[in-house]
């Protein structure tokens, strides 16, 4: 049996919103880089990328379970001898709560450049509202 290719002007991309309020970062992130990968369509297939632009508003009021909020931490390296920085979860969400959401989705993505080219449909926003509104994008509810 052979995979079956999609051609590039056959490819139908949806915009959706998700609300994060309330919501649990691991279990919205794993939906959706299930979505902008593609994989909830019949048409997927692993070298091409054929999945939809999401849209999250209210990314300040992500939950994480437990004590994560002062547990998780995030690690970054400056490339200088000794040059490791730390971040708790607590911090990145007053820093800028949209990078909790977009650093959850990275890591659930291929890690080389269909993974990047994926993670550009991912549109993250702290506040309630967004300037999609010409995409008509259709509302998925994640539980």
């Amino acid at each position: 049996m052979k995979t079956y290719y999609t051609p590039v002007d056959e490819i139908d991309r949806k915009w959706f919103v998700v609300d994060a309020d309330g919501k649990v970062l691991g279990r919205i992130a794993t939906e959706i880089a299930d979505r902008l990968r593609g994989k909830h369509k019949p048409t997927f297939c692993n070298f091409q990328d054929n999945g939809d632009f999401i849209i999250v508003v209210n990314a300040e009021r992500v939950h994480l379970t437990g004590k994560k909020w002062d547990d998780k931490t995030y690690w970054r390296h400056t490339g200088w001898p000794g040059g490791i920085k730390s971040r708790t979860a607590k911090e990145v969400r007053t820093k800028s709560p949209e990078e909790l959401i977009m650093m959850a989705v990275k890591g659930m993505l291929p890690h080389n450049k269909m993974g990047a080219a994926q993670l550009t449909k991912l549109k993250v926003y702290a506040g309630a509202e967004h300037p999609h509104q010409a995409q008509q994008p259709e509302l998925l509810d994640i539980k």
